[in-house]
């Protein structure tokens, strides 16, 4: 008897040789991590209601951007595990290969695998990463780095930027958090443990490098007279959530302004040459409020992630040799929405994370931070009003963060059944112009393992996977990076405490 992942991969071969995919000089990938369905029905009637007076007993429904673009959907399992993360799920997206879970674009063996990002520069195309977590986190690293473990942070950082990578700098833009990854032990901003200085590598390589958002600005939105490579390293850690970013837009640029930026550059890079573009979009932090039960945040990243999508779809019938897909690696949070009125979540103004932070800052007596709790913490999270009993709940939790999540949730009808991963299929997006159009949603239609949709990408730019994987095995594989038992993980580095 097969098995499984034996029939997963004759299945994807199948499917694979029937595509007679169209051909186009670009293509974009945008991966909202952590989204479902859930998360795009509570974007939609929150946007919907707002446009539409606020009577949630009387709804007109809209359709959001990303609505307007649907062809299909996806199954998420990795080869060990039916619940995936997102390193297993981005080696599949990225590279066509179904591995374990934690695996940064290596097959079960440890092999590294050549990605769809890495056969496009090996074929003289420019390419590009814009993401909103660490630009080192599993779903960027999967397209650029090989590890055997997500949690090898400082080596997924020097593979990105081609240090120690057989092929060299492979993107011409890397947008994202994760600052501190790039400077050497000796910088007290630093969170690596050698003197590797990836930002002297960059700039000696070539790279503008960027640690703000007054150096992003410079690039005028990429009209500016700076030519590529790019290098945005915008915070240490993650980026903020839009929720948060979004009251102090001279911090960083949204995701959207990074797409905006980059599509701009990549173009004028390439508008007159053969070759074009490859460029994979993370809308990242939709997952990271999923994990947190931050309905809230999760929602405007939601929102966020449509306006990417809305001006995606523009830029496409503006330059109709581009083509776009776009899939969540899994859904987070097992989101459910009853005695649902998703109006609630509008009166947060912060995330958890970012009111959690200021809450733990906030020094002096019992009762002065009890009082600094109801008057400050709580009305900036929309939970105003809330009851002495449930302040007393807040206090008392063991994840303050989560527990106000859970009850703004409850007073909007929205339910987290977790805080990890789900094994839900995801939603398959896709948009062409003209001919191209026509093709993808024929081509595409239906239901697919996440291992398929690459080889679709292939086809459209005539590029080969499998010659990045030669590229990389071709003087041996003892630079891919091993399991690190000293690497900090998840837990340890980022406040969500998750494999994302």
């Amino acid at each position: 008897m097969r098995s499984n992942a034996g029939i997963l991969a004759v299945g994807g071969l199948l499917a694979h040789s029937a595509l007679a995919a169209p051909s186009a000089k670009n293509f974009i990938y945008i991966v909202p991590d952590g989204f479902g369905q859930a998360s795009q029905t509570m974007a939609r009637d929150y946007v919907s209601l707002i446009q539409n007076g606020g009577n949630p007993k009387a709804p007109v429904s809209i359709q959001l951007a990303a609505d307007k673009m649907v062809i299909g959907n996806v199954r998420t399992q990795a080869s060990d595990s039916l619940i995936t993360d997102s390193a297993a799920s981005a080696t599949a997206f990225g590279c066509g290969v179904k591995t374990y879970n934690n695996a940064i674009a290596v097959d079960p063996n440890g092999e590294p695998v050549g990605s769809i990002l890495e056969a496009a520069k090996l074929n003289g195309m420019r390419t590009g990463l814009v993401v909103t977590s660490t630009i080192n986190h599993a779903t960027p690293a999967c397209y650029i780095a090989h590890v055997a473990n997500r949690n090898s942070y400082e080596k997924i950082a020097e593979h990105e930027i081609g240090y120690g990578h057989p092929m060299g700098p492979s993107a011409d833009i890397l947008m994202g958090g994760g600052r501190c990854y790039f400077k050497p032990k000796s910088d007290p901003g630093s969170c690596r443990r050698d003197d590797v200085d990836l930002l002297s590598f960059a700039e000696e390589h070539g790279y503008y490098v960027m640690q703000n958002r007054s150096a992003f600005d410079t690039l005028k939105g990429g009209k500016g007279d700076i030519p590529l490579p790019f290098l945005g390293l915008f915070n240490d850690d993650q980026m903020m959530y839009e929720i948060d970013r979004s009251r102090q837009p001279e911090a960083e640029p949204s995701l959207l302004e990074m797409v905006q930026t980059a599509l701009t550059a990549l173009d004028r890079a390439t508008s007159c040459k053969k070759k074009g573009y490859f460029l994979m979009i993370e809308a990242s932090r939709i997952d990271h409020a999923g994990h947190a039960s931050d309905p809230a945040a999760h929602l405007f990243d939601t929102i966020m992630y449509n306006d990417v999508m809305g001006f995606a779809r523009e830029w496409i019938d503006a330059h109709p040799d581009t083509m776009l897909m776009s899939a969540a690696d899994h859904e987070c949070g097992g989101l459910t929405l009853h005695g649902f009125n998703p109006l609630p979540l509008g009166r947060a103004s912060a995330s958890t994370e970012a009111l959690a932070k200021l809450f733990g800052e906030f020094k002096g007596s019992d009762a002065e931070r009890r009082a600094y709790f109801v008057g400050e913490i709580l009305p900036a999270y929309g939970l105003e009003g809330a009851s002495d009993a449930e302040v007393n709940t807040l206090l008392a939790a063991r994840n303050l963060g989560t527990e106000m999540g859970n009850l703004l949730a409850s007073r909007a009808g929205v339910h987290f059944s977790t805080g990890d991963h789900t094994a839900s299929d995801v939603t398959l997006f896709g948009y062409g112009a003209g001919e191209n159009g026509r093709a993808i949603r024929s081509d595409m239609a239906g239901n697919w393992d996440n291992t398929q949709l690459p080889g679709y990408i292939e086809r459209v730019l005539g590029v080969k996977m499998s010659d990045a994987t030669a590229a990389l095995r071709a003087n041996g594989t003892s630079w891919v990076g091993k399991r690190d038992l000293n690497a900090r993980s998840d837990d340890h580095i980022h406040g969500h405490g998750h494999s994302h």
